[in-house]
């Protein structure tokens, strides 16, 4: 139960962090990035790791986009 309510915290994540690659939307990362960090902590306690590692896929695109962006825009 754990793992599908952390796989459904990087979908959420990850309508979030989509539209946040386009120009001047980087700001969206930064409202993504707590529900990222949530959904690592439950697929963590959870006994499967898939939904962690979905969220970590996640937190991967975040990173390199706001890196890219210097952490605003």
């Amino acid at each position: 139960m754990l793992n599908l309510i952390s796989f459904l915290f990087g979908i959420v994540s990850l309508v979030i962090v989509i539209p946040a690659t386009i120009p001047l939307l980087g700001w969206a990362n930064w409202l993504a990035l707590p529900l990222i960090v949530l959904g690592i902590i439950i697929g963590q306690l959870s006994s499967s790791s898939s939904g962690r590692n979905f969220c970590l896929i996640v937190l991967l695109i975040a990173a390199i986009r706001l890196s890219i962006g210097g952490g605003v825009i």
